[in-house]
């Protein structure tokens, strides 16, 4: 369901372009692992890196539910991308939210811009889903402050243009800032593309950081705020991987039922057989019910109300029905299923870690008990 014409128009230029440029090379990229240059400038010169933020600042101005949208058609094509294109629009939120009007005005349109791309640097090896345990530090001296440490798990590592980091200035879960980070800061470095299951076509890596620079100007919120500004800004990064995982069970669900009224089993088509026929129903229940809780969500975003538990009951209903979607698709395929032959066995790879990042599905187990607790 989408509110405008607009809205509508903005869905059919996606899909056009989704089915032009990510189509034709996500089956080789994913195989490779190569990078694919210029995908995201197409995206970008398309608006459709910045679709939730104001015009003034070069974005699209579109409801989340629109963007949302957006982001499950990308992942139906490619979810790698769509996840990018996901990290990109969280790495932004720092800013807009909580950066200066100096800053927005210096900084936030070339984010914005579609000619750049960003990344979210809060997790370390030792530090997921405990946050508040991380220990890259930023240690203040004359004129802003010295980096020093090492971050985990970041997708674009390496690719991206500038980095939303999280590191300790002071001890405890109030001893955590948040800094904007030109990707060509002296003394940041990036590991070598972390060996995927899925998503191989944008690298995850570690990056590190020895004695790097970084202006006072470049601090985004208050000192100490970092953590707040963190978990606020993975509220809406929860909601686009329910968006993307829900693309992937889309895409699950579609390339199943084409191969179930395609292939026969004694003497019929086995989309007619009844034990096949209500796996198919409990997929696309699965999905409807997935776009049904992240639309949900978004919708309390978009009316400034409240909207963390609904965040992560998406995010914990979305992943898991793309677990169970693409797995039940595999099962649909048979042996075939299991091959590199047919898409299913990479929809498959891609929908497991979708219940890990943004917070295990364990987490968003807990936020929602916590809310429930009051």
């Amino acid at each position: 369901m989408l509110p405008t014409d607009e809205a509508r128009e903005l869905i059919e230029l996606t899909r056009d372009i989704a089915d032009k440029v990510l189509e034709p090379r996500v089956a080789e990229s994913e195989k490779t692992g190569v990078f694919p240059d210029g995908v995201f400038p197409a995206l970008g010169a398309a608006g459709l890196l910045s679709l939730p933020y104001p015009e003034e600042f070069g974005g699209g101005a579109q409801p989340y539910e629109v963007y949302l949208q957006v982001l499950e058609e990308i992942a139906s094509r490619w979810a790698a991308v769509a996840v990018a294109v996901s990290v990109h629009g969280l790495s932004c939120h720092p800013l807009f939210t909580y950066g200066t009007d100096e800053q927005k005005q210096q900084w936030l349109e070339g984010m914005l811009s579609g000619e750049t791309i960003g990344a979210y640097s809060l997790s370390e090896a030792h530090a997921g889903s405990d946050a508040a345990a991380l220990r890259c530090r930023a240690t203040a001296v004359d004129g802003g402050y010295t980096l020093n440490g090492a971050k985990a798990w970041i997708t674009n590592g390496g690719r991206a243009d500038f980095y939303t980091l999280f590191a300790r200035t002071g001890e405890g879960s109030r001893g955590i800032s948040c800094f904007l980070v030109p990707a060509d800061t002296e003394g940041l470095s990036f590991g070598k593309p972390e060996e995927k299951m899925g998503l191989r076509g944008i690298p995850t890596t570690t990056a590190a950081y020895d004695d790097a620079f970084l202006p006072t100007e470049r601090r985004i919120g208050e000192q100490g705020q970092g953590l707040s500004i963190a978990f606020s800004a993975l509220d809406a990064g929860r909601l686009g991987i329910a968006a993307v995982a829900t693309g992937v069970a889309q895409r699950a669900l579609d390339e199943a039922v084409a191969y179930a009224k395609e292939r026969e089993a004694f003497g019929r088509k086995i989309i007619d057989h009844q034990g096949l026929g209500f796996v198919l129903a409990d997929m696309a229940a699965a999905v409807d019910t997935a776009r049904a809780t992240y639309l949900d969500a978004a919708r309390r975003r978009d009316a400034g109300l409240p909207y963390s538990r609904q965040a992560s009951v998406a995010k914990l209903v979305a992943t898991d029905a793309a677990m169970k979607v693409t797995t039940d698709a595999v099962q649909v395929f048979g042996g075939y299923g299991y091959t590199q032959d047919f898409p299913v066995e990479r929809y498959m790879r891609e929908a497991k870690v979708m219940q890990i990042f943004e917070g295990t599905n364990q987490i968003q187990r807990l936020v929602i008990a916590r809310h429930l607790a009051g």
